[in-house]
């Protein structure tokens, strides 16, 4: 910044040293009017030099925001996967398609709302996956906060609780059919082949308690339908007049308690 100070006062003080401009009444600058160009040239590199400063001050801050604003982008990047993390490398695909079904089951359109189908399956994921959050938790979180370790190796020790969860679950037949796929020449297992078994997997078994599920129903639904048909009530739909025995029968064996538990039963 010096040097650069330096080269732009040089001209600039020679520059007014040797002009000789000449007053309006024809006179010459006098010496006392040269050094006060020269001192004002002076003045003109000092503030040009304190400018470039203040620019080069300027970038080396601008740097630090530029990384700022790239771990913030980061951040909020991560937050916007952590929706489909959760729905992959947890329980939550398997406890909302059977509250779904069992919605179907009962007749049920909007009741319960999906907002509140997907709240209870999210925290009954909550409750099954706090042992497995809790590990990762005491083996990413101290250590990278301590400075013990870097991101890199924390998130690497965190996705360790959720594998053996996920390889726990993951039916093996699904899992050689997955690696089947995969190239020879590829490398291991990894994520890539344990997270789609782990949810088709999930899936099926959702799919097969749907059916136990909604077997019950489907025969209120027979016996509803061939009672309407003895008294000649045909126009008279089904569904409608199965509804509140379906809804009696849910409530008599306490059914969201009861299915509530074994699923989470289910997982220990």
């Amino acid at each position: 910044m010096v040097a650069l100070a330096v080269l732009i006062a040089t001209p600039l003080q020679g520059v007014a040293q040797s002009v000789d401009v000449p007053l309006t009444t024809g006179e010459a600058i006098t010496t006392t009017d040269s050094a006060t160009g020269a001192q004002a040239a002076n003045s003109v590199a000092e503030q040009i030099g304190s400018v470039v400063e203040s620019i080069a001050t300027g970038s080396a801050e601008g740097s630090g925001v530029g990384q700022t604003s790239i771990l913030l982008f980061l951040g909020l990047t991560v937050l916007s996967l952590a929706p489909a993390i959760a729905i992959t490398v947890t329980c939550f695909p398997f406890m909302v398609t059977v509250l779904s079904i069992l919605r179907q089951s009962l007749g049920l359109q909007q009741s319960p709302p999906n907002m509140l189908i997907v709240s209870l399956a999210l925290f009954l994921t909550w409750f099954v996956m706090d042992p497995v959050l809790r590990e990762a938790w005491s083996l990413s979180g101290p250590p990278l906060q301590s400075g013990q370790i870097g991101l890199i190796e924390a998130l690497s020790r965190a996705i360790g609780p959720f594998e053996r969860f996920m390889a726990a679950r993951a039916d093996p037949a699904i899992l050689d059919e997955m690696r089947s796929l995969v190239p020879a020449d590829a490398a291991g297992d990894g994520l890539r082949l344990l997270i789609p078994s782990f949810m088709l997997t999930e899936l099926q078994r959702a799919f097969e308690i749907g059916f136990l599920i909604a077997l019950p129903f489907l025969v209120i639904d027979l016996v509803v339908s061939a009672v309407l048909m003895a008294m000649g009530m045909m126009m008279v739909p089904p569904a409608v007049v199965a509804l509140p025995f379906k809804l009696a029968f849910f409530v008599v064996v306490d059914g969201w308690v009861m299915l509530s538990a074994a699923l989470v039963r289910g997982y220990q």
